[in-house]
């Protein structure tokens, strides 16, 4: 098993507070030969709608010595398991990327990150650590 992120309780306690059921933790995404483990996967019910949807969350703290050296893996893995879930029987999960709120206001704002971030379309699921909550679902 992979070493666990920084803040991976917290994010996982702020899923549940938002009424999401933690599937698996960490997440299996198998294809082919390759072997990999993204963060989480969760599933919420949706009454009204009749289904469920589910997620793989991938969670990333951005603490290295150079931002955009981090930004380039977090990318990385996120394209890496949204490519390959397609692949499998788990195709209908999105896949998200965790980062805290102070990740977000100070790297997330600047217009190129924002340019990266949306052309490769990655979808961020921003949490505040010590309240252990979703501040922000952005597609």
């Amino acid at each position: 098993m992979a070493a666990r992120d920084k803040y991976h309780e917290q994010v996982k306690n702020a899923l549940v507070n938002d009424g999401w059921r933690v599937t698996d933790d960490p997440f299996a995404v198998e294809y082919a030969d390759a072997h990999l483990e993204a963060d989480l996967g969760a599933e919420k019910l949706f009454a009204a709608e009749k289904g469920s949807r589910k997620i793989v969350v991938e969670i990333k703290i951005f603490g290295g010595l150079s931002f955009f050296n981090d930004l380039h893996t977090a990318i990385g893995q996120y394209c890496n398991y949204r490519a390959l879930l397609r692949k499998t029987k788990h195709a209908e999960r999105e896949v998200w990327l965790a980062i805290t709120a102070t990740t977000y206001s100070v790297h997330f704002q600047r217009l190129s990150t924002q340019a990266i971030v949306d052309d490769m379309g990655v979808k961020l699921l921003v949490f505040d650590q010590e309240t252990e909550g979703i501040t922000a679902w952005i597609p």
